[in-house]
């Protein structure tokens, strides 16, 4: 694993940038970590495997691999392999067809089709960046349930330490929203049986997913113990 510390071209010291911003780029470095891919594969990744960036849009990503090249994060290079100006022409078995694909290509040649895609690949500079972000747990929000989940999903490049601290602090925040929803709970006798529902609700899933964590952290703690 590399050594934190995130310092690149149009990057001071190991200043972190806020909010959304931050998240983003950590699910894109994380995505890099092993494979090389296009921005359309880095998109299906996104809303398809990690399943926390459901609505990204090219104009919320593109923007971002830009920054992150700017920056010396990532590199971007064309791809090679056939496009739709060099690939074979298929054989039809008819002169007319073959004809009239031969007159397409030229076509879609004089309108740009010939344009490949761009491969990105992470950088040692957005390694270092990487381990930034994920390591930035105990910054403010930066456990709210997206960058838990985003963190959850990278925690392999994290530390043994550092991973059970991410369990244990996500843990410490639900036990703060069990115990708010338990007095909301107490307090509403004034509440209609749809909002004591929704609250219910609140409560089940919170104990839900506090018993998964405590499982989590006891898994953790098992596999480290004869290490420790």
């Amino acid at each position: 694993m590399r050594t934190t510390g995130y310092a690149g071209p149009g990057i001071t010291g190991a200043r972190a940038r806020s909010g959304g911003a931050d998240v983003l780029d950590l699910a894109i470095l994380g995505l890099l970590q092993e494979h090389e891919l296009h921005g359309y594969e880095i998109r299906k990744r996104l809303r398809d495997e990690l399943g926390l960036f459901a609505n990204i849009s090219f104009g919320s990503l593109y923007p971002a691999l830009a920054k992150l090249e700017a920056a010396g994060a990532v590199i971007g290079t064309e791809s090679g392999g056939p496009t739709a100006a060099t690939a074979p022409i298929p054989l039809t078995g008819s002169l007319g067809g073959e004809r009239a694909a031969l007159r397409s290509r030229r076509a879609g040649s004089t309108r740009g089709t010939k344009r490949s895609r761009k491969v990105y690949r992470i950088t040692d500079v957005g390694h270092r960046l990487f381990e930034q972000l994920l390591d930035a747990g105990e910054s403010a929000g930066a456990d709210d349930a997206r960058s838990f989940g985003l963190r959850l999903a990278f925690a392999k490049h994290l530390a043994p330490q550092a991973r059970l601290g991410l369990l244990e602090r996500r843990r410490a925040q639900l036990v703060q929203r069990l115990a708010a929803d338990r007095a909301r709970a107490a307090a509403g006798t004034g509440l209609d049986r749809y909002t004591r529902s929704l609250v219910e609700h609140s409560t089940e899933a919170t104990q839900h997913d506090i018993s998964w964590l405590d499982q989590l952290i006891e898994t953790e703690k098992r596999t480290e113990a004869p290490t420790s």
